[in-house]
């Protein structure tokens, strides 16, 4: 009999939970807070009618109750997120409830979740009654930071009474993992989609005239093509003007390198830099494939952390993404001698090796131009390093007083070190790439489309 008796009132329980979720609003806080000298008035005025002051809390806190009672009961309630996302890219969050009896006069929805998603792991958006529909609506955005897998853990809905003096609120646990790829809206972005239509860059095997330097055949030649591609020999021959059109360059290997260490961990405008230079290196790795080329991916920090096969198809670019995706970050300084020899062992034939990497100062960069030094005996070595809008800033900045003027002086010497480090870089033949992040990507595709015409990988 007992059994049978907790077994209803835990059934009753599990009814009633919504109903005993009360809570009190601001304001009912604020009028508690305006009752309170009320009560130390009759305290000290009348203390025989002490009983008023306990009265009015009781009251209050009836009201505070009823009110809750008059909110009405959640019937259901849905949360939308895309489970797919690109890092940096706002992405939609919506909040449908559906209400049975009466209508609240005001809903707000919480969500916990993991701080790459939002500030402080936390999502909160205010609900309205759905113009085109039933129930209320709630919507907002959020903009990952990070890469990886975030949950989205826990969500809270809470609705007040008429009187906007009790609320009813009642959560449920989600567990909703949420993807967070590389960004790839440059890759499908109109500017680039419209280059590659021009460039006649196609999944057809064929050959392609016009951009290499190996002889294909001899045109005549008509006005508007470039006068720097006269034969003249031939055209002496035929007393007429004839072109030479070259072969382009293709099935080329092409490495992109991440240095995912410590200063690559570092923001540049919201996000990490290896973020902006996968990114960046997503977008050309597209141009290359559509190109005929050849593209694999390579990370390290202390020690490798992944070596992706060559990829020869556009069709197979998802492949890349979803290797790119799973670059780490590590707050540890990269080993770049271990990884640079790892990846020469895994590199057959000659191939275009693009480092993404950035350092602090010239001692921190030693080891990294040795190790690049070695590479650049066997393969093509492109070096990409972001500039610092921060210590340009700084440079920049009026000496208005001591403080402004010692950071200003400091900061021009870390840059002068810099472009030290870069200019022993460019005397051991490596190629050497500095831009904004803003346009490192377009930049990384033109240098990559002139080291291609030049033929000077294979």
């Amino acid at each position: 009999m007992i059994r049978l008796l907790r077994l209803v009132f835990n059934i009753l329980l599990l009814q009633l939970r919504p109903l005993l979720i009360v809570a009190p609003t601001e304001r009912a806080a604020w009028i508690a807070a305006g009752l309170a000298p009320v009560a130390v008035v009759i305290a000290a005025t009348s203390p025989g009618a002490w009983i008023a002051a306990p009265a009015m809390g009781a009251a209050l806190l009836l009201l505070v109750a009823l009110d809750a009672l008059m909110a009405g009961k959640l019937a259901g309630w849905e949360v939308r997120t895309a489970e797919d996302i690109e890092v940096g890219q706002p992405s939609a969050l919506a909040i449908t409830a559906r209400f049975a009896g009466r209508a609240p006069s005001h809903a707000e929805a919480a969500l916990e979740c993991d701080p790459r998603l939002a500030d402080e792991g936390r999502v909160t958006l205010t609900l309205t009654p759905d113009p085109t529909g039933e129930g209320w609506r709630g919507e907002t955005s959020f903009t990952p930071s990070r890469r990886g897998t975030a949950m989205v853990a826990r969500a809270w809905m809470r609705w007040e009474g008429p009187l906007g003096l009790g609320a009813r609120q009642v959560d449920y646990a989600l567990e909703r993992p949420v993807r967070i790829w590389p960004d790839l809206s440059p890759v499908r972005s109109p500017d680039l989609q419209t280059f590659l239509r021009n460039a006649q860059i196609g999944l057809i095997n064929r050959r392609i005239r016009g951009e290499g330097t190996q002889f294909e055949a001899l045109s005549e030649y008509k006005p508007g093509m470039d006068r720097r591609r006269i034969d003249w020999k031939a055209s002496a021959r035929h007393t007429r003007l004839f072109a030479r059109e070259n072969e382009s360059e293709r099935n080329n290997q092409i490495v992109f390198a991440f240095d995912c260490g410590q200063a690559m961990c570092e923001p540049v405008d919201g996000l990490p830099r290896i973020d902006r230079a996968v990114s960046a290196a997503l977008t050309c790795g597209y141009v290359a494939l559509k190109g005929g080329d050849r593209v694999a991916l390579f990370g390290f920090a202390r020690r490798p952390q992944l070596m992706t096969p060559f990829i020869a198809d556009a069709r197979a670019f998802h492949r890349l993404q979803s290797a790119a995706a799973g670059l780490d970050y590590e707050p540890v300084e990269p080993n770049f001698t271990l990884a640079l020899a790892t990846l020469t062992s895994k590199l057959q034939r000659r191939s275009l090796v693009v480092v993404f990497s950035d350092f602090n100062d010239p001692t921190a960069a030693e080891l990294m131009v040795e190790s690049l030094g070695r590479l650049v005996n066997k393969h093509l070595v492109l070096f990409v390093t972001m500039a610092d809008s921060e210590v340009e800033d700084l440079i920049a900045a009026p000496p208005g007083d001591i403080a402004t003027l010692a950071r200003s002086v400091t900061a021009d010497s870390l840059s002068q070190q810099r472009k030290l480090v870069l200019q022993r870089l460019r005397r051991l033949g490596i190629d050497v790439l500095e831009a904004p992040w803003e346009t490192i990507g377009p930049r990384l595709v033109d240098r990559y489309l002139a080291i291609r015409g030049s033929e000077a990988i294979g």
